[in-house]
């Protein structure tokens, strides 16, 4: 009984941060918005979270929003690729598909689409919180069952770290533990993935030293979570948040958030 209170407190102090995260959130995107740049259009690799888990905050986005945002990008003549497709000709207006943690909402809300038009997507794994590390457990986090279902749907599966920890602060040791064991785990789970997410995916969250271990490692890919902010030596990925209706989402592919960081 006193664990779940001091959960529910931990909680109820959480949302004014919140809060004032989603408030800031619609402010900057909507600013930037107004005048996104005007160039020719490349591809663009998307990072999403959840679909349709609202406790996920600012990383979630509804179903019905997903939906929308697959048909304006049709609509304004994008298609889609994998993420391979798109970095061997990042001149072409082509966007991938990217999800973050792992979570249940994107099995059963979002992979149901994507197959039926046929879109790839990449799903990055939080090792320890599919073995059931998450504080909430499995409740919406998927299991390896669940990794073993979108594998079965289509969807590639890579990593993104054993407890999606800021790398930023971690110390020597427990990078390469991050980067060593979940490899280690998605390879007893039959994945031999060599493409890793950074967690948080900004500036301030891969320090060379974690660069450095994830090669020795054998990552070859690693992702980061922002465009021309991105640490050295990682591939860009365009963050898609909650706030994002159609203009929103518009400003994202034309490049007005290249340049912007998630507030946290």
């Amino acid at each position: 009984m006193l664990r779940k209170l001091i959960k529910v407190a931990g909680r109820a102090r959480q949302v004014p941060h919140d809060q004032a995260a989603h408030a800031r959130l619609t402010a900057e995107r909507w600013g930037l918005s107004l005048r996104p740049p005007d160039g020719p259009r490349r591809g663009r690799i998307l990072a999403y979270h959840s679909v349709g888990t609202r406790a996920w905050g600012i990383n979630d986005v509804s179903p019905a929003r997903f939906e929308q945002h697959l048909q304006i990008a049709v609509d304004d003549g994008w298609t889609f690729a994998t993420t391979d497709d798109v970095l061997a000709a990042p001149d072409l207006p082509r966007l991938a598909i990217t999800f973050d943690d792992g979570l249940a909402s994107v099995l059963h809300n979002a992979i149901p689409v994507l197959r039926h038009h046929g879109i790839p997507a990449t799903m990055f794994v939080v090792t320890g919180w599919a073995d059931g590390d998450h504080p909430d457990g499995h409740r919406d986090v998927l299991d390896w069952r669940g990794v073993d279902a979108l594998r079965n749907s289509g969807v590639r599966i890579a990593n993104h770290s054993v407890s999606h920890p800021d790398f930023g602060r971690l110390p020597v040791g427990e990078i390469r533990r991050e980067l060593e064991v979940s490899r280690h785990r998605l390879h007893q789970a039959g994945i031999d993935s060599d493409e890793f997410a950074i967690p948080f995916g900004q500036s301030r969250n891969w320090p060379a030293s974690a660069a450095a271990i994830a090669a020795e490692v054998g990552f070859t890919h690693v992702y980061a979570q922002a465009v021309e902010t991105r640490p050295p030596d990682t591939i860009p990925r365009t963050f898609v948040t909650r706030v994002d209706r159609p203009r929103l989402f518009r400003a994202a592919l034309a490049g007005a958030y290249d340049r912007w960081e998630e507030w946290f």
